[in-house]
């Protein structure tokens, strides 16, 4: 087993121990390891890297005195700056190296290898990188698709480049499924509810929202899914090609022959149970948790709205943008029945007594009033009830599927989706209603395996029946 500190030396994260300016020592890094972005390697002149940390010691007033053994006193900028670059190249911490240049003898700093992971380990504990989720799903995609890009080495840049993607996606959606509750109590922490509205526009508008919906909707693994599996398949049944697999393996890993075998195997293995089973899972777990942290959201909200009676406009705003933006996700799937009614706004099933807000301070009448009403022609009659009318007309009703239905099916008792006109999207529109209003008009629908893509929208395979009467 291999140790820690075999291979960084025993003081290396003192700098960064409480009590030991380790805010300052871990910004110094930074700054040191800023100098490097526009450099062709991770070797810079010593008077760049000291002017760089006095400039920092500079800007935000630090002064202290360095404890180095060759400096009694700090004098001035310069001189702390030497001061921890020393420190910082001493076999305790290992942090950077000192190296003289053999051809003008100036001396040069280099950042060590433990000192860069060390750097960027920093940055992204201060900043995370957001992952692009269907990057990795679109990634094994194309190295299957594209066998001639991996034929000269099949271990290294095929099948291991697509088990690293596999678990690199792995890994992403397992964090995700963990510290999901912390995204979404950021989002709902509030202190009126003003703060609450701005927390759920930013959050439905943010960057976590759209790279979900890219893994859901445009980059889903289902579209990707069966031609993976197939492929993996394929290398796993085909003698040649797992000979040559084996063999590279056991150049690449250092294993025996019957041992790299068994390591390509499982990889095959590991990268379909995942991609088939494993991630189902997760991502049924990661919305399960969503929507028990928006249900939370939207009490807390209505919890603002009865004590806040001024603000009660702004409450169902907020909600009815919410719900409205989370259909992007598909986020009803998995709420029980008995919790659709939650997102009704429109039923009023929560108003009672106590919501009806009476006038302050009531107005008495003093005398009475009259108005002249203007008596409606026939004409402005015909006129309204027109317009009310084409306001009422829906031509996804039910009755309207139910013939829609009978004109597509021409008498026959059962229709597939790759069968109905969806040339348009008030086609789309006319399948997706009537497969809603099935039941009530006397027709099955039957899912089926895959999907079929139109009008930029996948749809689940099916199949509606007509269901014999009893």
């Amino acid at each position: 087993m291999v140790h820690l500190f075999d291979m960084v030396p025993s003081g290396f994260f003192n700098c960064l121990a409480s009590g030991s300016n380790n805010q300052i020592y871990a910004d110094c890094l930074q700054v040191i390891y800023e100098q490097y972005d526009r450099e062709i390697s991770y070797r810079i002149s010593r008077s760049r890297i000291r002017d760089a940390i006095a400039a920092y010691l500079l800007e935000n007033h630090i002064d202290f005195i360095e404890q180095d053994p060759e400096q009694k006193e700090s004098k001035n900028y310069n001189d702390m700056a030497n001061g921890i670059i020393r420190r910082f190249c001493s076999k305790e911490i290992g942090w950077l190296e000192e190296d003289n240049d053999d051809a003008t003898y100036e001396k040069n700093i280099i950042m060590t290898e433990q000192g860069i992971l060390l750097t960027e380990f920093l940055q992204r504990l201060i900043k995370p990188e957001r992952e692009e989720f269907s990057s990795y799903v679109y990634n094994i995609y194309n190295i299957l698709q594209n066998p001639d890009q991996w034929k000269q080495d099949p271990y290294v840049d095929g099948l291991k480049n697509i088990y690293r993607n596999a678990r690199l996606l792995s890994k992403a959606l397992k964090r995700l499924a963990t510290f999901i509750k912390k995204i979404i109590e950021r989002m709902v922490k509030e202190e009126s509810m003003e703060s609450l509205t701005e927390n759920l526009l930013e959050y439905c508008d943010g960057s976590f929202i759209r790279e979900y919906a890219r893994l859901t909707k445009q980059q889903n693994i289902h579209i990707y899914r069966s031609f993976i599996r197939m492929k993996l398949d394929e290398i796993g049944n085909d003698s040649e090609q797992s000979e040559l697999l084996a063999i590279g393996c056991a150049l690449e890993e250092d294993l025996e022959e019957a041992a790299a075998r068994e390591f390509v195997m499982d990889m095959i293995q590991t990268t379909k149970r995942f991609l088939v089973e494993d991630y189902d899972r997760i991502m049924r777990d990661i919305k399960h948790k969503i929507n028990i942290y928006l249900q939370m959201a939207v009490g807390r909200a209505r919890f603002l709205k009865n004590r806040e009676a001024d603000m009660r406009g702004s409450v169902e705003q907020t909600l009815r943008y919410l719900v409205e933006e989370l259909e992007t996700i598909g986020w009803k799937e998995d709420l029980p029945a008995g919790m659709q009614g939650l997102f009704a706004l429109e039923r009023n099933e929560f108003i009672d007594e106590g919501s009806v807000r009476y006038p302050r301070n009531p107005q008495p009448i003093d005398r009475e009033t009259s108005v002249e009403l203007e008596e409606m022609t026939q004409e402005d009659i015909d006129r309204a009830r027109e317009e009310q009318e084409r306001e009422a007309y829906n031509p996804y009703a039910k009755d309207k599927m139910k013939e829609y239905l009978e004109t597509v099916m021409a008498g026959h008792g059962m229709i597939a989706c790759e069968d109905l006109p969806l040339q348009s999207k008030r086609d789309l529109l006319c399948a997706l209603s009537a497969v809603a209003y099935s039941d009530e008009n006397g027709y099955a629908v039957r899912l089926l395996d895959g999907y079929l893509e139109t009008n930029q929208m996948l749809l689940r395979r099916f199949d509606i029946r007509k269901e014999d009467k009893p």
